[in-house]
């Protein structure tokens, strides 16, 4: 479904992203791990299309991501980390429900049972972000993402801003709604219970490659690499 070859990703004379490849299946839920500053960002904004590429290729069914249509980026859809910034603070939640239908010039749907799937309620919908808690606007936004119905998302830190109380709430949501909708998830955290939690298979990267990959479970019983030692360590 998702295949990225010998993905590099520069800024200046920077190498963010080294010659990265992966593939995610049909309903597959894949992590990509590892700390600030490894090139997982860049990576995955490269995967959405959202960063040039200084080489490499990236298609999702054997289209390029790069210039793709909006009917194809429908179909794969990103929740990221800065929950505080996706949501505009001048909307109501309904106003931002309804903008990606306004985008894609698809017809309006029931956004109380939209933000129900995400377990919220529809007396939200006339707020405004800043009288939501930071679980909540998550929430949003993962109901934004669905709102198009994807086959894919990109879920970046998606429990990183959340109080740990709220992370199990959320954590749990995703598992449920990949197994009613038969999403497929490609997860980028630093954190591997996170991993351990949503993902069957793991990709870890450091210095802007990746230097282990292998099922959840191999990679926390017996990790190869000295950097995936060290974060099965520490986890």
């Amino acid at each position: 479904m998702l295949d990225a070859r010998e993905v590099r990703v520069s800024y200046g004379t920077r190498e963010a992203v080294r010659g990265v490849s992966l593939q995610l299946r049909r309903g597959e839920r894949l992590g990509l791990i590892g700390e600030s500053g490894s090139g997982k960002s860049s990576l995955a904004r490269a995967l959405l299309g959202l960063e040039p590429l200084a080489s490499g290729t990236v298609s999702f069914d054997g289209q390029p991501m790069h210039g793709a249509s909006k009917q194809l980026r429908r179909r794969f859809q990103p929740v990221f980390q800065d929950v505080g910034a996706a949501l505009d603070p001048r909307m109501t939640i309904q106003g931002s429900l309804l903008e990606p239908f306004t985008i894609h010039g698809m017809p309006k749907p029931d956004l109380g049972s939209l933000l129900s799937q995400v377990q919220l309620s529809p007396e939200l919908l006339p707020r405004f972000p800043r009288e939501l808690s930071v679980g909540q606007r998550q929430r949003v936004n993962l109901a934004r993402a669905l709102a198009l119905d994807p086959e894919v998302l990109l879920l970046d830190e998606p429990v990183s801003a959340l109080d740990v109380s709220v992370q199990a709430q959320v954590l749990n949501l995703l598992n449920q709604l990949a197994a009613a909708r038969s999403l497929a998830f490609l997860v980028i955290t630093h954190d591997l219970a996170v991993v351990a939690h949503l993902c069957s298979r793991v990709l870890v990267m450091r210095d802007g490659q990746l230097v282990e990959q292998g099922s959840v479970d191999a990679i926390l019983s017996a990790p190869q690499h000295p950097y995936t030692k060290q974060l099965v360590a520490s986890r």
